[in-house]
């Protein structure tokens, strides 16, 4: 929608009017969770509530609740790495991080460890990693691997997923961007140039950078042994 600066009148209506659609919606989250918070007691099934809490959680999050999105997908993250559901897991770090609470940056270290590890929605592992760039300084390498990440990803897991288009042309955005605001790359040479230079079209190189990335968001707040869940990822 645009706004007539020119028309005062007009600009506060248009105003009154997002206010409006505001109010709206948070009265609809809101609603939602009240249903939520009255079924959680009865729910006794353990899968089943931390699905709830997960969903209650993001509720809170977008209701500006952090401390209380994070005590909830805290408790469901425990549960679903138990049962090694780790596309849950992962989101409930999506989640965590969003909470804006103190953690939250291991939160999100987690959540893209996972992410890349096993082969979840990519779009969960897209929109963890896009916090990094979020999170980066414009000058840091580390929003170029997150994004080259991210392209990586969508181009090996969804080769026959309706949304691979779409989900590419958002990756390579997210590139082009990070380029732009790393090295001023504004055409189709330099961006070449850019790639070639920080190796981001060699995965077994990026990728390691990405693990450095990862222990410095975490730092020494592991809420899994790493080591133990690779063993289990089967040989090809």
């Amino acid at each position: 929608m645009a706004m007539d600066f020119h028309n005062p009148d007009k600009l506060e209506d248009t105003v009154a009017e997002s206010a409006n659609m505001d109010a709206v919606e948070k009265a609809r989250l809101e609603g939602e969770l009240a249903e939520m918070e009255a079924r959680l007691p009865s729910v006794t099934d353990a899968g089943e509530r931390a699905r709830l809490q997960l969903d209650m959680g993001r509720i809170l999050a977008d209701l500006k609740r952090g401390d209380q999105a994070w005590s909830l997908c805290r408790e469901a993250f425990d549960h679903f790495l138990t049962r090694e559901d780790w596309e849950a897991a992962a989101d409930c770090c999506n989640i965590m991080y969003l909470s804006d609470q103190p953690g939250a940056l291991s939160a999100l270290g987690q959540g893209v460890w996972l992410g890349v590890t096993y082969p979840i929605d990519p779009e969960i592992s897209v929109e963890l990693l896009h916090h990094i760039i979020d999170d980066t300084p414009d000058d840091s390498d580390g929003a170029a691997v997150a994004a080259a990440t991210a392209a990586f990803i969508v181009d090996m897991r969804m080769k026959d997923d309706p949304r691979r288009e779409d989900m590419q042309f958002f990756t390579q955005q997210m590139l082009g961007k990070v380029a732009n605001r790393h090295s001023g790359v504004s055409d189709q040479a330099q961006f070449n140039y850019w790639i070639e230079k920080l190796e981001l079209d060699q995965p077994d190189k990026f990728l390691v950078r990405l693990r450095n990335i990862v222990d410095v968001l975490v730092q020494d707040d592991w809420w899994f042994d790493r080591d133990e869940l690779r063993a289990r990822i089967p040989e090809d």
